[in-house]
């Protein structure tokens, strides 16, 4: 890499590493996991960067990078044990602590309790403000599939929602 590529690298850190840390924290849920998923997908850019054929921008490249990350790592053995066991121990904790702990849930919460393809369309709808098309073409699905997992997503917290804050939603 020369000193010139090498800059634009750092410059192409910069720009996308706090975007691209929202995105996999809302995938993953782990402040963490979602700084090593970042660090991997710059790793993974800087050794592949050459490849990259400008067919979208590089923002769309590297969130696109990112999410397969993501997927992968909470396809992983290792994510699913870890999830296991704590759901062994919540359940041994204090029933009333886990009342309190429900009933302060609230709308970004309930998002991140969405199945990941649900979740993701309303993520990049809502939180990253991207139109239908550009969350069809990102997530490389059909618009009409946006607008169903979409209307799902909404019935799901909906149900999970109390109305008061059911109603900030609605009305956003």
């Amino acid at each position: 890499m020369m000193l010139s590529d090498e800059r634009a690298f750092q410059e192409t850190m910069h720009a996308y590493s706090d975007y691209l840390l929202r995105i996999a924290y809302l995938y993953v849920k782990d402040w963490q996991v979602a700084e090593d998923i970042v660090q991997d997908t710059f790793l993974s850019y800087y050794v592949k960067f050459e490849q990259f054929e400008e067919r979208a921008s590089l923002k769309t490249y590297l969130v696109r990078i990112v999410i397969n990350k993501c997927k992968d790592y909470l396809k992983n053995w290792t994510y699913r044990k870890q999830q296991l066991t704590n759901r062994f121990f919540q359940a041994k904790k204090d029933p009333q602590k886990m009342l309190q702990q429900t009933e302060r849930l609230d709308i970004a919460e309930a998002v991140l309790q969405l199945p990941i393809p649900l979740r993701e369309v309303i993520i990049h709808y809502y939180y990253e403000e991207l139109s239908v098309l550009e969350v069809a073409a990102l997530l490389g699905i059909s618009d009409n599939t946006v607008k169903t997992r979409m209307r799902r997503a909404r019935q799901l917290l909906k149900e999970t929602l109390s109305s008061d804050e059911w109603e900030v939603l609605s009305h956003e």
